[in-house]
């Protein structure tokens, strides 16, 4: 197995904002955990959506990324679609949801949620 070069690890690392981390360690004081799961499955128009959630553990294949004071889990299967995203949580007005600024999407369904990737 080739080891990646630091330069190579920040191209595909995962970045949470400020508002983003708030949020996830909302949720970590709630139910616990170790950092965030960014994951993706197939669905919707475009092939792929987003899941997100809290990570229990460290898996095998997981990649482990610091930032925003947390650690940030992507598998081995969703690290090519997601390297180099950027976690945002937005509140406005009703809607509080977290959103994605992927330079891998290539398009996406109209009513984005899901994305395709080059």
């Amino acid at each position: 197995m080739a080891t990646a070069t630091e330069p190579e690890m920040q191209e595909k690392r995962v970045e949470l904002t400020p508002s983003a981390a708030a949020r996830v360690r909302e949720f970590m004081a709630r139910d616990g955990g170790i950092g965030l799961r960014l994951s993706v499955h197939r669905t919707g128009c475009s092939g792929w959506a987003y899941d997100v959630g809290i990570a229990e553990a460290v898996e095998e294949g997981d990649h482990v990324f610091e930032a925003g004071g947390l650690k940030v889990l992507v598998d081995d299967r969703a690290l090519p679609m997601v390297a180099g995203t950027t976690v945002d949580f937005v509140h406005e007005g009703l809607v509080r949801e977290f959103r994605f600024r992927n330079p891998n999407v290539t398009g996406e369904c109209g009513c984005g949620e899901s994305f395709t990737v080059g």
